[in-house]
């Protein structure tokens, strides 16, 4: 499998996240650049993130899909990632995301293992689940609506995905499966979030009936 050795561009949104940040930001791998946008945080997580040497970008407007998209257009790499700020996810492992890419994937994303119990509540789970059994209806063989993504910067500012809301991730692959783009899943360990930050989607029932009322609106 070739190696990559440009710069990869990290996209980080964040709402909330500064117990979280200096270990996520301290465990990129070397190369990876941090792009953390913040989305209307009050707890200091801008300037944490910029103390750890993170390029800062606000994005006023609330929602997911407008964070990430703004980490996108600000990013120059030619391979961009995505990854939650709360440290569920090991930094690490996006290393085997990118060379899912540069050895022809369109699309590599990360299939969530939990490694306990209680790390992912039932009702994000039964979420999850209904959603990616949609796409595999769709000729999509996923089976996480997956929070770290690798992709090429240029094939996705061309997919055109508008959602600016907790849909995104769904219309991404959505998108991917009607350009017949070629999606690869690599496990990755699903951990406990950093003591201190809470789940806008996970966390309670209300953030996952949100998500996925943002994600069926995707659907119509």
């Amino acid at each position: 499998m070739t190696t990559w050795t440009a710069p990869v561009d990290v996209v980080l949104p964040c709402l909330d996240e500064a117990a979280a940040l200096p270990g996520v930001l301290t465990a990129l791998p070397a190369g990876y650049r941090a792009i953390v946008v913040d989305n209307g945080s009050t707890d200091g997580s801008p300037e944490i993130a910029a103390a750890h040497g993170a390029t800062v970008v606000h994005e006023p407007r609330r929602g997911y899909g407008a964070a990430v998209h703004t980490g996108l257009t600000q990013a120059s790499a030619g391979i961009v990632c995505f990854l939650d700020a709360d440290g569920s996810l090991d930094p690490a492992e996006l290393a085997g995301l990118v060379a899912e890419v540069v050895a022809g994937a369109h699309l590599a994303v990360g299939r969530r293992v939990p490694v306990s119990r209680g790390v992912w509540p039932w009702h994000a789970r039964a979420g999850n689940r209904v959603l990616a059994a949609i796409l595999r209806r769709r000729g999509l063989a996923v089976s996480d609506i997956a929070p770290a993504r690798a992709v090429r910067r240029t094939d996705l500012l061309a997919l055109g995905v508008a959602d600016r809301a907790f849909g995104y991730p769904l219309e991404l692959l959505l998108r991917a499966a009607d350009a017949g783009w070629s999606v690869v899943e690599r496990d990755v360990a699903y951990r406990p979030r950093a003591a201190g930050t809470r789940s806008k989607v996970s966390g309670s029932v209300r953030g996952t009936a949100r998500a996925v009322r943002d994600m069926a609106a995707v659907l119509r």
